[in-house]
């Protein structure tokens, strides 16, 4: 075997000579051992014969490490992609073919309580963009946002603007332009066919009725806005922020929203639910066919306690004896809290927020220095002058500090160190009791009670205070319209936190007629009086009546709801509605005796500047005997409260009491 092996080396060696040209002889001796033979031609057989590899065990192993690492992490990405995300990318891929159109739903009506409506819906057409849609490449891009200008009348770079603001929503249509008249909509609809991405909508804007318009007669250009968009409010866009918000619960960037008023209260009452229409589209998301539709379902109707007529009768009165001064007035039910007239002067047109609002108006609204948006019933907070004193005096009773029988001797005012705390009458009234301190709000007896005199110790700070949060004050009474402030008692820790001063008793007797720092507001004085006409019993002031249900016609009837009863014993509710009664027959309310029926009231004069008019309130209530009607005026710098506001109360009470 050595031997045969021997054989072949030289013969390879041999002719590897041949073929280099190089013959030379290969003697082999025969003690050359096989071992040395095959390791003297290993490196020539290795280098001519054979490929070599530097390839270790440790770097296999990495290079198989690294491999199946990448296998994974393909293969996590693919389980990603199918599972986690498939639903969204085989969504993305379906509405390149394929959308979704929502159908708007009409929005609910509002009815006064005769049935009238306050609002309508109108057509009308709209302008929008949907991202998605637009081209990919930036001229193409840029040419269909410049016709779009054009045809819009906006500029360029606010429409980018708009359509990057709106980005995250690429596959909703983003409005550009809206309310658009009919044949400005057909011709944008016409040139803008073959803009891809771009659309004119169809929809609805709130329209709201003017009394000229109630009454079944054309509007003149001389009427001024009715304060029926106090209580209203009115409708406009979305913004981003309610938008990112909303957009989970189904709200679109097209979509309007309730922005103030009943509006914003019973949005979710009022604005119905979408409709939906799939329609399969071409490559420029124009609609080819309609695959299937779902019809909308439109909102329900508010039925309100609110008459227009009474309204319209109330507003008036205040702009003939009061001109065009800051007043606010309410006239509810005391038996449940339903109002029947809430007037804020001056308001504001809210046609002119429909269907959006201009930059120039808006502003004009903001810098009135009178503040039309403003809704002075329920949000603006004043001293509340003397129409307190009816709770200071329910609660001397209650307390026990005084009985029907107590009386104070009024000289004028009251003498205490170097400070002298006057009556409004010079001279005073005499000889007082509860009744008459009502009558003729004689302000000495209130000293008494509130802070007490001399030897007589009146409620004190803290039961005062105890007794107005009884009656709901520094506490919102939850009026269903937004914006309802809380008013504001004042207290010993709040005076010397804000003032740096300690309390003083002249502070007490302040607050014992409604003066220094105390705040209410109107919408609070209202119902404070209906307690005294309903024997202790503090609703809820409301607005809304029923909901009406349009596709069946059912009815959900709002029930009344009772914040506190027995707020004070019916003996002291008793005296004081007799003070207020007697306010009428002989006292400062006495113009209200000239009404063919019986009524009990209480002035108030507030003095908040000392540069300026004293601010006029009035509260009433009628019948006395069988309370049917609240009315509270307040007239800002109206000066004393037995002039403009009981001239207001009672002329819209004589035609109350006509037309009933």
């Amino acid at each position: 075997m050595k031997k045969i092996l021997a054989a072949i080396l030289r013969w390879r060696q041999q002719r590897n000579n041949r073929l280099s040209g190089k013959y030379q002889y290969l003697w082999v001796e025969e003690s050359f051992s096989f071992e040395t033979r095959v390791k003297n031609q290993l490196p020539q057989i290795k280098s001519k014969s054979f490929l070599g590899s530097n390839f270790s065990f440790r770097t296999s192993r990495y290079l198989f490490s690294f491999l199946s690492l990448v296998f994974l992490l393909l293969l996590s990405r693919l389980v990603y992609l199918q599972i986690s995300q498939g639903t969204q990318y085989s969504q993305l891929a379906k509405n390149n073919r394929e959308r979704i159109i929502p159908i708007p739903a009409e929005r609910g009506l509002i009815f006064d309580t005769k049935g009238s409506p306050l609002t309508a819906n109108i057509p009308s057409f709209y302008v929008t963009v949907v991202p998605q849609d637009l081209p990919r490449e930036a001229g193409a891009r840029s040419t269909v946002i410049n016709q779009l200008a054009q045809m819009t009348n906006q500029k360029e770079e606010d429409i980018m603007a708009l359509i990057k603001e709106y980005g995250q929503y690429r596959y909703e249509s983003i409005i550009i332009s809206e309310d658009l008249d009919y044949e400005t909509a057909l011709s944008i609809l016409v040139t803008g066919e073959e803009l891809p991405g771009v659309k004119v909508m169809r929809s609805s804007k709130r329209q709201y009725l003017d009394y000229q318009a109630l009454a079944g007669k054309e509007k003149t250009t001389s009427s001024t806005p009715n304060s029926l968009s106090h209580l209203l409010g009115y409708t406009g866009k979305l913004s981003p922020e309610e938008l990112s918000a909303l957009y989970p619960q189904g709200y679109l960037p097209s979509d309007i929203i309730g922005k103030n008023g009943l509006e914003k209260s019973y949005e979710n009452i009022l604005r119905g639910q979408y409709g939906r229409r799939r329609i399969e589209v071409n490559a420029l998301g124009k609609e080819l066919s309609v695959l299937a539709e779902e019809a909308p379902l439109a909102g329900q109707h508010l039925w309100l306690s609110v008459d227009w007529e009474a309204q319209e009768k109330l507003e008036t009165i205040i702009l003939a004896n009061a001109g065009q001064k800051r007043t606010a007035a309410i006239a509810l039910n005391p038996q449940n809290g339903e109002i029947l007239a809430l007037v804020s002067l001056p308001a504001y047109d809210n046609n002119d927020f429909s269907g959006g609002i201009s930059q120039i108006k808006y502003e004009n609204y903001l810098n009135n220095p009178d503040k039309p948006l403003f809704n002075r019933v329920i949000a603006g907070t004043y001293p509340s002058g003397s129409t307190i004193k009816p709770v200071i005096a329910a609660a001397a009773l209650n307390e026990r500090i005084i009985t029907a029988a107590t009386t104070f001797l009024s000289t004028g005012g009251l003498q205490i160190g170097d400070w002298f705390f006057p009556d409004w009458q010079a001279g005073g009234h005499g000889a007082t009791n509860v009744r008459r301190s009502l009558a003729w709000s004689v302000n000495t007896f209130f000293y008494y009670i509130g802070g007490g005199y001399n030897n007589f110790t009146g409620l004190g700070l803290e039961k005062i205070a105890e007794y107005l949060q009884r009656f709901n004050f520094s506490r919102k009474l939850g009026i269903d319209i937004p914006g309802e402030q809380s008013g504001f008692i004042p207290s010993r820790e709040w005076k010397e936190k804000q003032k740096n001063e300690k309390w003083y008793i002249g502070d007490t007797y302040n607050l014992s007629i409604g003066q220094g720092d105390l705040l209410v507001t109107p919408l609070q004085i209202a119902a404070m009086t209906a307690t005294f006409a309903n024997d202790g019993i503090l609703f809820q002031p409301h607005l809304v009546k029923q909901i009406i249900n349009p596709a069946n016609q059912q009815i959900i009837n709002v029930t009344p709801n009772i914040l506190a009863t027995d707020l004070v014993s019916q003996e002291s509710l008793n005296q004081v509605r007799l003070g207020m009664k007697d306010c009428v027959d002989y006292g400062s309310c006495r113009l209200l005796s000239n009404l063919a029926f019986s009524s009990a009231a209480k002035t108030g004069t507030a003095q908040w500047h000392s540069q300026k008019n004293n601010h006029a309130w009035f509260t009433v209530f009628a019948p006395y005997e069988e309370p049917r009607l609240v009315l509270t005026v307040l007239v800002e710098e109206g000066g004393q409260g037995s002039d403009v506001t009981a001239r207001i109360a009672y002329d819209f009470l004589k035609w109350w009491g006509n037309r009933k």
